[in-house]
């Protein structure tokens, strides 16, 4: 049987806005209160989703959430209409009422965690989404993506679903951003790789002192656990708190791996060698594992924050050889570019790089790593897929008519407080369900 890993993007919301939410981020911080436009940051996220089906691979769309929260609002205390909330809530809690607007579920990675099939106990392909309780505008998402994702992968028979973890920072989850799994085939049986921040049980620990680390080895065990992971196949990793403290807020800013590649800056992780020694005993053939370290004279961390030379992302193409999909920030950078042209000619399955724009996304802190959830399937759990979130030429041209009879050219952080915002959003999001077939998941159609 044929398997294969799918990449399902999120597609932008209609608030997409640059408020500085996420402390610990610095492309987010230093846009904080610029100008953003949600159509051009949306038609960018498309148009590298056709790029990638254009290259073969199986692509699907992610719904965004519906933004601003007014539920959350009313649980905050506000009262009144929707218009009533949001002017109370803009002008009494400004902060808050930012959050609430957030379009940080354009950010995939941090949806899910997903575990294949040819890994699980049960043999089914596993989903928990992540809590993200690290950011109040993020925790806001979990439920609605739950929802989602089984909109997207319904049939019982080949997909099981977990509630997210506890709302409490000690089981902190932030989903695939920092979880890698490595196979020699995607049908295979691979090894996972679960990267942490802290011990939310054990102080003793070393930690980060400027940044927040929002993921405990904790979520990372109970993760394994719910997907039915053996421990012959999991291999837990710590983020080196230093480099969380210069902004490696997840490990897919300093790490990427796709099959039996691993592409890693040299203080990426705490105890690096007898780590990757436990991932080649657990991989199996270790002479098939290509471990690529990326030397701190060759590309700096900072170098690779600015650029997010490891936020790209790593596919197999159907040749069989693998592509880097980077950020034009990457092509911009000497360093960096210097050194992708390099590694295509140096023996390892990387023979191509393919460069794209996603500013829009890149100066609120992701790029083409964070918009993506990846999904390994067999060809039989694809076809198990609800066909309409996978990207073709008419779902490419749907979307992008839809997106410009919806969304905004500009949005500043005074028109969030529009209450036709909310209308507008709502009425997109309506049409985006019966575009994709989703059902009932947003909160105003239930």
């Amino acid at each position: 049987m044929k398997y294969f890993e799918a990449n399902f993007d999120g597609l932008v919301g209609p608030t997409h806005n640059y408020a500085g939410l996420s402390v610990g981020n610095v492309a987010s911080l230093s846009n904080a209160n610029n100008t953003s436009s949600p159509k051009q940051a949306a038609k960018q996220g498309l148009q590298k989703m056709k790029a990638l089906h254009d290259l073969g691979l199986v692509q699907g769309v992610l719904a965004p959430q519906e933004r601003p929260d007014v539920y959350t609002l009313r649980r905050l205390g506000f009262t009144g209409s929707d218009s009533e909330i949001i002017a109370k809530a803009a002008k009494q809690a400004p902060a808050v009422f930012r959050a609430v607007c957030s379009a940080s579920s354009m950010w995939t990675a941090n949806a899910a965690t997903i575990s294949p099939s040819a890994d699980s106990a049960d043999h089914k392909v596993h989903f928990t989404p992540a809590n993200l309780t690290n950011k109040f505008h993020r925790s806001l998402e979990p439920q609605t993506t739950g929802r989602i994702l089984q909109a997207m992968f319904a049939d019982p028979k080949h997909f099981a679903h977990h509630q997210h973890l506890p709302d409490n920072d000690h089981f902190g989850d932030e989903g695939a951003a920092n979880h890698t799994r490595l196979c020699s085939d995607y049908g295979k049986k691979g090894v996972e790789m679960f990267v942490f921040g802290r011990y939310a049980f054990d102080q003793s620990k070393a930690a980060p002192k400027r940044f927040p680390a929002r993921h405990t080895l904790e979520a990372c065990e109970a993760v394994a656990r719910l997907h039915g992971l053996s421990d012959e196949h999991v291999v837990y990793m710590q983020q080196n708190p230093e480099v969380i403290d210069q902004g490696v807020f997840h490990n897919d800013v300093i790490a990427v791996g796709n099959q039996n590649v691993l592409f890693y800056h040299q203080q990426a992780f705490v105890d690096t060698q007898s780590k990757l020694d436990e991932l080649k005993r657990k991989f199996g053939n270790d002479s098939e594992l290509f471990l690529i370290e990326v030397n701190n004279n060759e590309v700096s961390v900072q170098e690779a924050i600015n650029t997010y030379l490891f936020n790209t992302q790593v596919v197999t193409l159907a040749t069989g050889e693998m592509a880097i999909i980077a950020p034009t920030e990457c092509q911009d950078s000497p360093a960096v570019s210097r050194y992708l042209a390099e590694l295509t000619g140096r023996g390892t399955p990387i023979k191509h790089v393919h460069y794209y724009d996603v500013k829009q996304s890149m100066r609120n802190g992701g790029g083409p790593a964070c918009l993506r959830l990846r999904v390994a399937l067999s060809e039989q759990e694809r076809q198990a897929v609800n066909p309409n979130v996978l990207m073709n030429d008419t779902l490419f041209a749907t979307l992008n008519s839809w997106v410009d009879k919806h969304y905004r050219d500009q949005i500043s952080e005074a028109d969030l407080a529009d209450p036709q915002l909310l209308t507008e959003s709502r009425s997109a999001l309506d049409e985006l369900t019966q575009i994709l077939a989703l059902g009932s998941v947003y909160q105003f159609q239930r």
